[in-house]
């Protein structure tokens, strides 16, 4: 039995009608795992795809932090993020702590649509792969030095 992983698809304006292309095309991929998706994008999955997806909220009103959360909590596996590199966003901050944040936590990122077709069509999506989840045990919060 293949492991169904946690996905998050993302993507801003300019990107929303490839990714929901994008989608479509990988529907029967995309329907054996659990989906995850910010505001607009998600309501636009659901409906385009007829498959549940767990909605957030818009990104530049949290729902990009709402992701990240479930990044760090370990819950997210994938993230599919088509952003926009030409066009400047006003929630820019928030876009980075999500890349940060999958970074951090080793999880696998898609930004575009040949690096989501390398992805989703990797043997390793739907069979045995266990990601490297850092341990970060031995970091605790130390008071800053006077300075």
């Amino acid at each position: 039995m293949s492991p169904r992983r946690h996905i998050a698809l993302v993507a801003h304006d300019n990107k929303k009608v490839e990714l929901l292309q994008w989608a479509a095309f990988n529907r029967g991929t995309l329907a054996r795992h659990q989906l995850y998706a910010t505001g607009t994008t998600g309501t636009m999955l659901a409906y385009e795809l007829g498959l549940p997806v767990t909605r957030f909220l818009s990104g530049p009103v949290g729902g990009d932090q709402q992701i990240g959360a479930k990044i760090a909590e370990g819950v997210i596996d994938v993230l599919v993020f088509f952003w926009d590199p030409l066009e400047p966003q006003p929630h820019d901050p928030d876009v980075r702590a999500l890349l940060r944040l999958a970074a951090v936590w080793n999880i696998g990122v898609a930004c575009n649509v040949t690096s989501a077709d390398l992805m989703i069509s990797s043997p390793l999506l739907s069979g045995f792969y266990q990601r490297v989840r850092p341990d970060f045990g031995d970091r605790e919060w130390q008071p800053a030095e006077a300075g």
